[in-house]
């Protein structure tokens, strides 16, 4: 497994030369997110889709 900062830096380098800030940033904190939800996953911190819809329901 890669750290952190390694997939950050993998993520950037395929990014064409001419992106920008801001998409950069964005990239990155979606690979963030990305690790958190497996990190979730492997700790068996998730839900059933059928507890997510009955959570929006009530809503």
């Amino acid at each position: 497994m890669h750290s952190a900062k390694q997939d950050a830096l993998n993520t950037i380098q395929q990014l064409p030369d001419t992106v920008d800030t801001e998409e950069m940033i964005y990239r990155l904190y979606v690979l963030e997110n990305i690790r958190r939800g497996q990190q979730d996953a492997a700790e068996g911190k998730t839900q059933t889709a059928e507890e997510v819809l009955k959570d929006i329901q009530s809503w």
